[in-house]
């Protein structure tokens, strides 16, 4: 296709940083949460809403006040006017 992909190990020498360190985990917890959770089946117009729910999950991967959280989508739920279904489909999302 014109690509060609050259394999380039990162060395990391004493007293320096690794570049992008977890950059693999994540990409790999990533593959096995989409393999997992939609079972192989996505949706090209809908990656977006699967990114922004694995970075929402990932970022909270650690919290420890999961019954608070639930408390907030309560109240923003209860605060948020409605949205239909055919609306959230429509909307364009990066």
């Amino acid at each position: 296709m014109g690509y060609e992909h050259k394999i380039q190990k990162s060395v990391v020498k004493d007293g320096e940083e690794e570049v992008l360190p977890n950059v693999h985990r994540i990409a790999s917890l990533l593959k096995r949460w989409l393999i997992g959770t939609h079972q192989s089946y996505l949706n090209k117009n809908k990656l977006g809403y699967y990114l922004d729910e694995y970075v929402f999950r990932y970022n909270r991967r650690t919290s420890t006040s999961s019954g608070l959280l639930f408390l907030r989508l309560i109240e923003q739920a209860v605060i948020t006017m409605p949205i239909s279904y055919k609306e959230i489909i429509n909307q364009n999302h990066g």
